[in-house]
């Protein structure tokens, strides 16, 4: 069969999927949505576990991030929903001179990029979380404008905001080709039907490389394997998103805050990365994780665990996401490679895209789109990726 004629196709609807259909239907574009899955946010979007920030170290990132962190903050008043929106803060913690310096090295660009953070010495760190634990802590950087919510609820009120503005969702569809003649895209093709469009977009998370290739372009997305959990509630006692980023056994960094329902939620970076799209749940993460944060939090050996689950980063060599027009294929827009930050950088990609669609952007994004190019030279790691 075929479908009506759209002006975009966005292939993925999930974190960075649905906002960029909210964008283009907001703007006027009409937008049809392909996912195999039977629903939306069902990929990395639905393992995701709702932090959200502007403070990082790549100038392109912090613009974006700012965007996204306006979205989730101001949504409820703008539209109603309750998102478990809590305006805690990021505290990335220092315990060694390596760890202060880097962060007092990072101050000078994100103040200059417009960020709300400053260096707290060691009690004034603990007057924002008073249960660290307090033997060599040197301090770290509080940016007190960040948050976090619930990701199930933020993902359904943008999908629901999306179909409310126009954009159209065809569930359990496989794309299964990108149709291209005479150097443009023409189309996309499912394996339910087809959809003539003059562009298609690549935001297919995990699988974005897989879609790239089937307008036999490369992209460089490779899936990286994630686990996190969440405890039982309890009654209040962190408010801002801890942040360690000190190296440990296996792991690169851990991080976790409680929500607003009580319960901690918790991540961390494995070391080296575990490669595939095995989403299991091992026995290996949870008392590795355990060791971590009891050892800098001490007061959470008493939480008891509800459950673990395991997702996909879709990562890039350089941890930035790859976002910007084919060079080979007019028409055929990439938005991927989000590197696990996709929820929190969904809403900024989302306008950022409809821009670009277009033929509106500005100069602060002609600069992102320039960072981010999907077939740049890589080089070199995001501090605080």
């Amino acid at each position: 069969m075929s479908a009506p004629h759209p002006d975009v196709v966005v292939v993925g609807a999930g974190s960075v999927g649905v906002p960029i259909a909210l964008a283009l239907a907001r703007s006027g574009v009409r937008v049809t949505v392909v996912d195999a899955a039977a629903s939306a946010g069902q990929g990395a979007n639905k393992a995701a576990i709702g932090g959200v920030r502007a403070t990082h170290a790549d100038p392109a990132k912090i613009r974006v991030g700012s965007e996204s962190l306006r979205t989730f903050a101001t949504w409820e008043a703008e539209h109603g929903d309750d998102l478990e929106w809590v305006t805690g803060g990021y505290a990335f913690v220092a315990y060694r001179e390596q760890e202060e310096a880097t962060f007092h090295a990072l101050l000078d660009v994100q103040r200059r990029h417009g960020l709300d953070i400053d260096w707290l010495d060691r009690d004034a760190l603990l007057e924002r979380a008073p249960d660290l634990e307090r033997e060599e802590l040197r301090g770290g950087t509080f940016s007190p404008g960040d948050g976090h919510c619930s990701t199930l609820l933020a993902s359904h009120a943008l999908y629901d905001a999306a179909r409310r503005a126009g954009a159209t969702f065809r569930f359990g569809e496989r794309a299964t080709d990108v149709t291209v003649a005479g150097g443009r895209v023409r189309g996309l093709v499912t394996d339910r039907g087809t959809y003539a469009a003059d562009v298609v977009v690549n935001a297919a998370g995990g699988s974005a490389a897989a879609i790239a290739a089937l307008a036999e372009e490369r992209l460089d997305v490779r899936a990286d394997l994630h686990e996190a959990a969440i405890t039982e509630p309890v009654a209040p006692f962190l408010n801002p998103m801890v942040v360690d980023v000190r190296p440990g056994p296996g792991s690169a960094n851990v991080y976790f805050y409680q929500s607003k329902r009580g319960q901690v939620i918790f991540c961390l970076t494995p070391d080296p990365p575990l490669w595939g799209e095995d989403r299991r749940a091992t026995s290996v993460f949870l008392p590795q994780v355990a060791r971590r944060m009891v050892a800098l939090m001490p007061r959470l050996r008493h939480l008891r665990v509800r459950r673990t689950w395991r997702g996909v980063y879709p990562m890039t060599p350089d941890g930035s996401p790859l976002v910007g027009w084919s060079e080979g294929t007019q028409g055929l827009l990439h938005a991927a490679g989000t590197c696990g930050q996709g929820f929190m950088l969904g809403p900024g990609i989302g306008t950022l895209v409809a821009r670009m669609v277009q033929g509106s952007t500005t100069d602060e994004d002609a600069a992102t789109l320039a960072a981010w190019a999907p077939h740049r030279a890589f080089a070199g790691q995001e501090a605080l990726r």
